[in-house]
């Protein structure tokens, strides 16, 4: 005998209509938080229902239609345009978080963010950061290039940024000096390309990766094998091991960050380890 489930009745779920669901509540709620003194509209002295700005307001602040903006608060199936999607997140006043939460609800791309593999340089405010802090500190681009570092970073790594190559794949697997300098250094490369995979999948398209992939593989045999494991890690922190030419046997701890507003870049600190890891890795 053939069991077969009994039917539910219910409609099978569609997720693109949950999404739109969630973008009617997500523009409904900051619709209705944000006051007009602060998108700067004049308020009049009709008195207000609510104390946000009115659905007709907001899209007059953005050009569109006010009938096609009350079907996207509906959560109906109305096609929308990055451009649109970018007037409203800038009349919401959202964050950096909120706009790409908007634009990762559409399933459109941000045309203000730069396209793969155009320079997007980091801010000041990093860079001068950077500067102040009192341990090693570098900052890597996407392709994992030092886009700024300190001037401790720079005495430690002089074979790397003291030189005019400033991306670290290219210096850890190409430059002989890395060899000598990092401890387990074939076990090193192996963690980091496996860290960098993992990051390039997040950017499949982009050519400037793909580039950068093609020429280290062409160019170490040792990349090119380790390419093909295709082992994958996030990227973390942990004791790192040096033998510089000046201080001689080194150990420090790195410490990973990746700036909230600017997820292109990432900070990487060469810290002194804390006594238990210490002692852990002399046993």
């Amino acid at each position: 005998m053939i069991c077969t489930s009994a039917s539910t009745g219910q409609a099978p779920a569609d997720p693109m209509a949950d999404r739109r669901r969630l973008l009617a509540s997500f523009l409904r709620r900051h619709r209705e938080r944000l006051t007009p003194v602060e998108a700067g509209v004049r308020a009049g002295s009709a008195r207000r229902r609510t104390p946000g700005l009115r659905r007709e307001e907001l899209a007059q602040l953005c050009g569109i239609s006010p009938t096609w903006y009350t079907w996207l608060e509906q959560g109906r199936d109305v096609s929308v345009s990055p451009a649109a999607l970018a007037r409203l997140s800038n009349a919401l006043h959202l964050t950096p978080a909120e706009r790409a939460y908007l634009f990762e609800l559409t399933r459109k791309r941000d045309p203000d963010m730069p396209r793969a593999g155009q320079a997007d340089g980091p801010p000041a405010s990093l860079l001068a950061a950077l500067a102040a802090m009192t341990a090693p500190a570098y900052l890597l681009d996407r392709c994992w290039s030092a886009v700024g570092w300190n001037s401790r970073a720079e005495r430690l790594f002089s074979g790397w940024l003291g030189s005019t190559e400033t991306n670290l794949l290219r210096y850890v697997f190409l430059d002989p000096s890395a060899r000598d300098f990092i401890q387990d250094w074939e076990n090193r490369c192996r963690r980091l390309l496996a860290e960098f995979r993992a990051e390039t999948a997040r950017h499949p398209d982009d050519p400037t990766l793909r580039q950068l992939v093609e020429e280290l593989r062409q160019a170490s045999p040792l990349f090119a094998r380790l390419w093909e494991d295709q082992s994958v890690l996030e990227r973390e922190g942990g004791l790192r091991r040096f033998n510089h030419p000046l201080d001689g046997a080194l150990t420090l701890e790195q410490v990973t960050l990746r700036p909230g507003d600017r997820s292109a870049f990432t900070l990487v600190m060469l810290v002194e380890p804390s006594t238990n890891e210490f002692a852990e890795i002399q046993e």
